[in-house]
């Protein structure tokens, strides 16, 4: 038996005869031939490292463009009243400059100015008043807390839903029959279509904003748990009934390890889509939260603080990844080697 194979867990006996627990399920998809040009795929996403030299040019890109957007060129947009002539047309706006034969900065909007986007300075600003004296009454600490709380409830319930029937769906064709239409049914729907919904039902706050992460989370979960199941290799599988493993001991020491690199996967991808679900959840559901005080900031026209926030929200979700990571290097140090 190849491969190429179906890979059964044997009821009864092992490949070779050997008598082994009765386990009633088997593997109905196939395993792809291993190629020696190693393709990136769902599952490969946590071998893919960038450069560190690279990461830092790529930000010193960004900061440098916002620099010149915003400092140095400031783009220039379409004609706009000014304050001597606030109901001026742009062709009265454009003919007083060709009288004046030239057209200062006052005569014109920026697509990208302090009326649209923040500069460096102002963000720092914003920054350092927003950890030294919060904004609304509510310090930036438990603005991140707030979001942070509710992510990780709603990725542990979505966790401990998911998992167990990813497995159960790996292991057993009538489970995975079963469960296989309501999750191809409910995983295309967007968390956010479905934010009305939710607070209508659950209410407002946390009753709707730890539910709807639950239903973001868990479909990622399940498909992931069932992928390192089915991906269990058939070699381990008869090695494991030839030395007379039980049923539990074959789960517990040869498939879960197996399937524990495509969970650490899906927690990962489960966790950015939880993230960027709650932000937009706390923008008309909560009072707090890093989504609400955007939110908050819009309704006075901070932008200044719209984009700290927007900042903060990015480099928690790299830290967020990057402990995943780190993690999944200490837990599995097995992956990658067979």
């Amino acid at each position: 038996m190849t491969g190429n194979e179906d890979l059964p867990l044997i009821s009864g006996s092992s490949a070779d005869g050997a008598s082994g627990g009765a386990l009633t399920a088997t593997f109905a998809d196939k395993k792809p031939k291993r190629s020696d040009n190693k393709t990136v795929t769902f599952g490969d996403a946590g071998a893919v490292r960038s450069l560190p030299m690279w990461s830092v040019i790529s930000l010193i890109t960004m900061i440098g463009g916002w620099y010149v957007a915003t400092k140095a060129w400031g783009f220039p947009g379409d004609f706009a009243a000014t304050q001597e002539n606030p109901d001026a047309t742009d062709k009265v706006l454009l003919a007083a400059c060709n009288r004046a034969e030239e057209c200062g900065r006052s005569a014109y909007t920026q697509l990208i100015g302090p009326t649209t986007f923040p500069s460096m300075r102002d963000t720092w600003s914003a920054a350092s008043s927003l950890f030294t004296d919060g904004f609304q009454n509510k310090t930036i600490w438990t603005q991140i807390w707030a979001s942070l709380w509710r992510v990780i409830r709603g990725m542990f319930f979505g966790t401990i839903i998911g998992v167990p029937i990813g497995l159960f769906m790996g292991l057993n064709s009538k489970a995975r029959g079963f469960f296989d239409t309501p999750v191809e049914m409910f995983r295309p729907i967007p968390p956010l279509a479905l934010i009305p919904l939710f607070i209508l039902t659950f209410g407002i706050g946390d009753k709707a904003a730890v539910p709807l992460l639950i239903f973001a989370s868990v479909w990622i979960m399940i498909i992931a748990a069932r992928a390192g199941v089915r991906n269990a290799s058939l070699q381990k599988v008869r090695a494991a009934y030839s030395l007379g493993a039980s049923k539990w001991q074959l789960l517990s020491r040869v498939l879960i390890p197996n399937a524990l690199p495509e969970i650490f996967t899906g927690i990962r991808v489960a966790l950015g889509v939880s993230w960027g679900t709650l932000v937009a959840a706390e923008l008309v559901g909560t009072d707090t939260g890093l989504g609400a005080m955007i939110f908050q900031a819009r309704n006075f026209s901070r932008l200044d603080i719209i984009v700290v926030g927007i900042i903060i929200i990015a480099i928690i979700g790299v830290l967020m990844d990057l402990l995943l990571r780190f993690l999944e290097s200490i837990l599995i140090p097995w992956q990658g080697k067979g």
